[in-house]
């Protein structure tokens, strides 16, 4: 390996295991710990790539996620595209090569693993910085769950290899101490190599970890394994830190052209410096540190162009007293060069002009124009930004009320007041969250050193000032889309104002790097043409994701509940340990029915139906979702979504409402509970939970956003027992001794908050059985004490456990229908024979104005009916056709409808059906025929209600 770029000693390499890799055909070595970016600057390598549109020899600009030229295809183990050379880490056998703007797609199975994982926290941390650090321990140090992730391998962001120190020890000593403690504190989980992409509503955070399994060099197949964890939590701390950004002028492309930050990671993590000979060209002291450290790392600093008319003394003072020559009031105009930069134009500041070039061989050349805070993940949780014009950036703006920002993602870029920062981000999101803060909490003093002079705004290099013509213009603001500043202004010459529309014009910001060093580039070059003030001028929107994510890490594999997490209730422990067979019901495990021994599953089932329509019986509902809606206008916001009217329901009574798609069709149906004159509780089937929040969430932000109303999902918050039977008055009253349980004062869809076996409930007289019924209603976490204590009061009247299947048969018995079961996506209210529950009354609502079609007025529509078999042992499977032939024609064959339901009765004592028919109504009492295998069953139609037609076992 040529040793030439490396040094001798230093970085956070391991010294002691040489990898070898290819790149380009060439074969190289590196060490453990390091970037393909960075063994490839070791190597003397810095063309990496060509530009995509222009075929520009391109180099290492960046040393993270930022990078915006040094794209690679890696080839082995496994073909992956696309891949920025500052994000792979070095790993024996890797095999890439560079590319020119796009790569190519595996032709073999990729042996890698994906998956997913779920985690709940009270206080989410992005970023491993002197910020996030002090937050993740001060939120730690308060109780709270938390989990820190951050994008590199080891914690300590800008810290990482560097020789400050905080109070009297150096700093990577204090990274290291906190990360010990916060791996060793209960209930604190460590994220490294994560990745968060994606800031979303209701405290969902995704993120991907890179997991990559290192296998030696004897196996070089080394399989990268990559992951998802979808995060919820109560509070976030964002301090994802800073962007350096550069300057445009000509010819600002050319490879050894790097910021100033980048280097300065590459010599103390890595050990490695860019060149021999460099120009630094800054707005601002940062660059002055990255210039002092080459400098005595044996780097010639030929010259520090600073475009500020009066440098920082200290720092000038020390580049003085290392030869260094500091030019103030100069800036770069140019460079020379082939595959790397040979030299660098540097000019004085003159007026509106520039003064002769001097031409200053160099190297490489550090550039530094100031630094962006990394504010995507709080513009993607609808925070604001207001733009900061003594850093010129945009920096978080009004606060959100889950979301905290510290650090440099908030504009904040000395160390002490980093480390402040994230103290107290952490304490408050701690205390948000409901913990309060360790007292004292002691942190270090810092010893770093505060800005001397303030940076100076630039975002060009005009090219009136520059020494040298060009046919073409060079002065690149998306090195990636190979824009430049004569486009943007092309656009702006066009008419265009918007950002957004710019970026569209020019595809500034829509490459893999999604803008992050140039979006602010060409926003500061929009608003000197237009001669507007960034701070009036709105910046693009931040979208996910923030990096690039394979479409393999989103989709994972089938493993379980890695993929797909199973959902158990409270209850779950008691289901299992009596013997429960289970069904799943979308992601929840729900008792299907409770065999005893020797008991197949029809004889259990006929037992249960038995025990709700004699005596008691009770079942767990906890996976019924369950919507929070509160606000003002939440009765407006209800009446547009049910078919029925819901505002003038009252405080302490019930409604059973439908809900229809705009072509009228059913979608959903559940209970409207009113809990206040701002607050309704509404309840869905269990499948359809999810389905039906985003539903009304869509309806609410893009059609009726003026409405004060907001939605929670409340399904596993609440553990839900109906409790069914002539006989479960008498168990409720037991448990519940000062509620008065009587018809008079506890009517049929009414509600009561209640104490029931010791426990606050809210109780609810709902039946889905058609018997007389209770739906308790307790926190989750007391599900399974109510539910032991409502067997030990039942046991003297038999009560008994059941499942689905119980639940579907007494629900058929008196033609409930089951959305989705029994309706399908041709299904309106009417065809259910619900016109009573379709209004007469409101001017509007979802399916109002698709009830008066032609197609849903034709009196031949499918309804909802009742099938009785000729033999009433014959039970009907579910989907059969119902056909009026006495016997099997020929094709083809006119069907009148199907079989939606079927079952065996214990209260008919004969078996029935549920269906949907052509003109099914007006068929009521006649003889139509089911085809079974080469013969027919003869069924009559019925109404819908084949038990207790009058509802008095129901009303009590």
């Amino acid at each position: 390996m040529s040793a030439d770029f490396r040094l001798p000693g230093g970085g956070l390499i391991d010294r002691d295991e040489e990898l070898h890799f290819t790149f380009d055909g060439q074969a190289l070595t590196g060490y453990r710990g390091d970037t393909l970016a960075s063994a490839l600057l070791a190597n003397g390598v810095h063309q990496v790539a060509t530009s995509i549109k222009y075929g520009r020899p391109r180099g290492i600009m960046a040393a993270g996620a930022e990078e915006a030229n040094a794209l690679v295809q890696i080839d082995e183990p496994f073909p992956e595209p696309m891949i920025t050379a500052t994000t792979v880490e070095l790993y024996d056998g890797l095999v890439a090569h560079g590319l020119p703007g796009q790569g190519s797609l595996a032709d073999r199975p990729d042996p890698a693993r994906y998956d997913a994982k779920h985690v709940h926290c009270d206080v989410l941390v992005v970023g491993a910085g002197p910020a996030g650090l002090t937050a993740a321990l001060a939120a730690a140090r308060s109780g709270a769950r938390v989990v820190l992730v951050d994008d590199q391998n080891q914690a300590g962001g800008s810290l990482l290899g560097s020789d400050e120190y905080l109070g009297e020890r150096q700093s990577s000593a204090w990274v290291e101490d906190i990360v010990s403690e916060l791996r060793s504190t209960p209930d604190v989980l460590v994220l490294q190599r994560t990745t968060a992409f994606g800031a979303y509503d209701d405290g969902f955070v995704l993120a991907l970890q890179r997991r990559t399994d290192h296998r030696g060099a004897s196996a070089p197949e080394t399989v990268a394994r990559q992951r998802v964890w979808r995060i919820r939590t109560k509070q976030t701390v964002i301090a994802t830190g800073a962007h350096e950004r550069p300057v445009a002028f000509a010819d600002n492309d050319r490879p050894g052209i790097m910021l100033a930050g980048a280097a300065r990671t590459y010599l103390h993590r890595y050990g490695v410096v860019p060149g021999r000979r460099a120009v630094v060209f800054t707005t601002n002291d940062s660059a002055y540190t990255a210039a002092i450290e080459l400098a005595e790392a044996g780097v010639d600093i030929a010259a520090v162009a600073d475009a500020r008319d009066r440098p920082p003394a200290g720092l000038a003072a020390e580049c003085a007293a290392r030869g260094i020559d500091v030019r103030a009031g100069h800036v770069v105009t140019g460079t020379e060069g082939g595959s790397r930069v040979s030299a660098a134009h540097v000019s004085a500041l003159e007026g509106e002009g520039t003064g002769p070039a001097d031409v200053i061989d160099c190297d490489v050349l550090l550039v530094s124009g100031g630094w962006n805070p990394v504010v995507h993940l709080f513009s993607q949780a609808r925070g604001t930004l207001r733009y900061a014009p003594e850093i010129g950036a945009y920096v978080p703006g009004d606060p959100l009320p889950a979301t905290r920002v510290a650090g440099s993602a908030n504009g904040a870029f000395d160390l002490e007041t980093c480390v402040l920062q994230g103290r107290e981000s952490g304490r408050t999101a701690a205390t948000a969250a409901g913990f309060r803060p360790a007292a004292g909490c002691p942190l270090p003093e810092c010893d770093a050193r505060p800005a001397e002079a303030p940076p100076v705004v630039m975002w060009l290099v005009p090219a009136g000032r520059t020494g040298a013509r060009h046919e073409a213009d060079t002065r690149f603001v998306d090195l990636q889309r190979d824009a430049t500043v004569s486009d943007v202004l092309r656009a702006t010459g066009a008419g265009l104002r918007s950002l957004e529309h710019i970026k569209r014009y020019t595809t500034i910001g829509t490459a893999h790097d999604q803008g992050k060093t140039s979006g602010l580039i060409a926003a500061g070059i929009v608003a000197e043409a237009l001669g507007v003030d960034l701070a009036e001028q709105r910046p693009t929107t931040y979208r996910p994701p923030y990096t690039s994510v394979p479409f393999a890490a989103l989709a994972g594999r089938d493993r379980g509940e890695l993929h797909d997490p199973v959902r158990t209730t409270s209850i779950h422990s008691w289901h299992v340990a009596h013997g429960a067979e289970f069904e799943d019901v979308g992601q929840w495990k729900r008792p299907w029915y409770y065999p005893l021994p020797g008991e197949d599953m029809d004889t259990a089932v006929l037992r249960e139906c038995r025990a709700a329509r004699e005596s008691v019986a009770l079942m767990d509902g906890s996976t019924l979702g369950k919507i929070d809606v509160q606000g003002a206008d939440s009765g407006e916001f209800l009446n547009m979504l049910y078919t029925n009217m819901m505002s003038n329901l009252k405080v302490g009574r019930i409604r059973y409402g439908l809900m229809c798609g705009v072509d009228g069709m059913v979608i959903d149906d559940g209970t409207v509970i009113r809990l206040a004159e701002d607050r309704f509780l509404i309840t869905t089937t269990t499948g359809n939970a999810a389905k039906i929040l985003e539903w009304m969430e869509e309806w609410l932000q893009t059609e009726w956003p003026h409405l004060d109303v907001f939605l929670t999902s409340v399904t596993e918050h609440w553990a839900t027992v109906p409790l069914v039977g002539p006989r479960s008055r008498d168990v409720l009253g037991a448990l519940a001794p000062e509620l008065d349980v009587s018809n008079e004062a506890f009517g049929f869809m009414d509600w009561r908050d209640a104490t029931v076996a010791g426990i606050p409930a809210r109780v609810c007289r709902i039946s889905f059985s058609g018997e007389l019924a209770y739906e308790i209603n307790v926190d989750a976490w007391h599900g399974l004490a109510l539910w032991e204590a409502l067997m030990a009061a039942g046991e003297r009247y038999g009560i008994t456990p059941y499942g689905t299947e119980t639940m579907h048969v007494l629900r058929a018995e008196k033609g409930y229908p089951i959305i989705g079961q029994d309706t399908d996506a041709t299904v309106t209210p009417q065809d259910l024979g619900m016109f009573w529950a379709v209004s007469k009354k409101k001017i509007d609502f979802l399916g109002k104005r698709s009830f008066s079609r032609a197609e849903n007025q034709r009196p031949d529509r499918k309804q909802f009916v009742g099938l009785l078999p000729a033999d009433p042992t014959v039970r009907l499977p579910e989907g059969a056709q119902i056909i009026e032939s006495d016997h099997i024609p020929e094709p083809p064959v006119r069907m009148l409808g199907h079989v939606t339901s079927s079952y065996n009765s214990a209260a008919l004592d004969r078996t029935f059906a549920l269906a949907v028919l052509r003109s099914g109504r007006e068929r009521i009492g006649e003889t139509l025929f089911v085809p079974l295998g080469e013969s027919v069953v003869p069924v009559t139609v019925t109404e819908s209600v084949l038990f207790d037609k009058e509802g008095a076992r129901r009303d009590g």
